[in-house]
């Protein structure tokens, strides 16, 4: 599985469709891929596989990537879809296929590293620094089914370093910190009855456009955290209701998400939402959440950041989406995002990435982690 150009790794990745729920089948080869290297002391949990070199060096780093995609797009023609396939645009040969950004492609470049630590070793080599691969089920559903969140109060032990990198989609440069995100079920109630006598009934459905038109009018901020400049959003997202056709819906459901700059706590972005959704006469009783996850400050001041920065080269940029770089500074383990293929193409129905852009990864965090 791990002979080869990276860029075909990727690709092969990508064949093992592994939409949240299903990553069984991916995380089984990457279990025997580690195995077939040796020198690594390999723990599973659940579809979660983690990996740790055991030299005695004096610092541990993390190198962390969820194995799973959001669902396979429905439009017809949809590039970005499974199986993959490989097209040419301007010199570059790019790779479309579900989680070639997010993030099939930093996947393959964790891989890719064991393989060329496992062989270091294996030819007399050191390491200046001990470290731990983390590969995970369940990160782009809810936190609470997340396979990294369940290792940490499982067996965080195996989760403990010095400096972590998420190979999240970063276009190859620094991405500091990461948006919170929450999310809300807000129940618009009605009465049911025939279409054909709707008077005698009060349609739910009609009654979302207060709400959907405060939304519709929000202005998200954008602040400046750190020196880097984070964008917000609050939006609605998934929106259900109605019995039949020709019965007045009696109920309506909105899901509203928000993503919110690491300012402030989770707490602070819930008494937000409640306070925009109050101008929609929205109150405790029809408001729910659902999902909810801390931001992260950049820390690109500590040592070990800046350190990676020097080693990666770049200017570093914000991290507009969540991810667990959250959770790991949650634990004091400072973390950054660094990883191939534009962020903005992620969940994309034409997802892809450039077979150069995984290469370059892959190069700068060998140099980084071995020099050369």
């Amino acid at each position: 599985m791990l002979s080869g150009d990276v860029a075909a790794l990727t690709e092969a990745i990508i064949v093992c469709e592994s939409v949240s729920g299903n990553e069984a089948a991916l995380a089984d080869a990457v279990e025997s891929a580690l195995q077939n290297l040796g020198g690594l002391s390999l723990h599973r949990d659940g579809d979660t596989i983690i990996a740790r070199t055991e030299t005695g060096a004096s610092e541990r780093i993390i190198l962390a990537g969820h194995l799973d995609t959001v669902p396979l797009p429905t439009t017809p023609g949809s590039r970005g879809t499974v199986p993959p396939r490989w097209e040419q645009a301007e010199g570059h040969d790019v790779l479309y296929g579900r989680g070639a950004t997010d993030m099939k492609g930093g996947v393959a470049v964790q891989l890719k590293l064991a393989e060329d630590v496992a062989a270091h070793l294996a030819a007399g080599g050191s390491l200046d620094r001990d470290i731990t691969w983390v590969f995970y089920d369940h990160e782009e559903v809810e936190a609470s089914k997340s396979g990294l969140g369940r290792v940490m109060r499982t067996v965080p032990e195996l989760l403990d370093g010095d400096f972590a990198v998420l190979l999240e989609p970063t276009h190859g440069v620094v991405e500091g910190g990461c948006n919170g995100t929450c999310r809300f079920e807000v129940t618009i109630p009605g009465v049911a009855a025939h279409s054909g006598r709707a008077w005698m009934g009060q349609n739910a459905i009609h009654g979302t456009a207060g709400l959907l038109r405060v939304l519709s009018d929000y202005a998200p901020q954008t602040i400046t955290v750190e020196g880097l400049e984070y964008r917000e959003g609050l939006n609605a997202v998934r929106i259900r209701g109605g019995v039949a056709g020709n019965v007045i819906p009696d109920s309506t459901v909105v899901e509203i998400n928000y993503r919110f700059a690491p300012d402030k706590t989770e707490e602070q972005a819930h008494a937000h939402v409640r306070e925009v959704l109050a101008a929609a006469g929205i109150g405790e009783e029809k408001l729910r959440v659902t999902d909810s996850s801390a931001a992260a400050r950049p820390g690109l001041d500590h040592p070990a950041a800046k350190a990676f920065i020097a080693a990666v080269g770049g200017e570093p940029m914000p991290k507009y989406g969540w991810t667990d770089v959250a959770r790991f500074s949650a634990r004091g383990v400072p973390a950054v995002n660094f990883g191939p293929g534009d962020p903005l193409l992620a969940h994309s129905d034409d997802e892809h990435v450039t077979a150069q852009a995984v290469r370059d990864c892959h190069t700068a965090l060998h140099r980084w982690l071995l020099g050369g």
